[in-house]
């Protein structure tokens, strides 16, 4: 997906040249592209453009699947369970399965401060996630909480890769905001 400013929307509708089209065909990208990018909010565009979360959100707020394609909520609100969706895989190769959100998940509540910007982002320090086969996922919370759903956009599923070799800093930090 690409995001468009409104002049670049603009300056879009303008129709190129046979030469520009021409030369645009010759230079169509090859190989590996490295950005840097000063800004300290970089992490958080490359995080969520390289990973994926239970839930995203869509133009009105509402809350939409993404890794999961369905929920249900059983023991009067104490256990979510989760389809997990089929077919995708991460940029190495690995299927993404109930385990790879269940490793998020169990990675996420380790930290002492998950989600420093906002606790309430925060999953109780008591909830545990069980895989119940490759595409089902049931997290058993000790009281109802009405904002797992919304907790479940801040969830970062990632490969097995990136918790073995980077993870995101908490074993100096303890917190989840970042390695660096």
């Amino acid at each position: 997906m690409t995001a468009t400013t409104s002049s670049q929307a603009v300056m879009s509708q303008a129709a190129p040249s046979p030469a520009a089209a021409s030369s645009r065909e010759s230079r169509r990208p090859v190989g590996t592209v490295h950005i840097k990018d000063p800004s300290p909010l970089n992490w958080l565009f490359i995080t969520w453009n390289t990973v994926e979360e239970p839930v995203r959100t869509d133009a009105e707020g509402h809350i939409v699947p993404a890794v999961l394609t369905d929920f249900r909520w059983l023991e009067g609100g104490r256990t979510l369970e989760i389809d997990v969706r089929q077919g995708i895989e991460f940029q190495d190769g690995e299927p993404l399965t109930a385990h790879y959100v269940k490793r998020a998940f169990d990675e996420v509540q380790r930290w002492q401060v998950p989600h420093p910007p906002g606790t309430y982002l925060n999953f109780d320090p008591a909830a545990a996630a069980q895989v119940v086969d490759e595409y089902l996922l049931r997290i058993h919370f000790p009281r109802p909480d009405g904002l797992a759903m919304a907790k479940f956009r801040g969830l970062h599923v990632m490969s097995s890769a990136f918790w073995d070799r980077l993870g995101f800093g908490y074993d100096r930090t303890s917190s989840g905001e970042g390695h660096w």
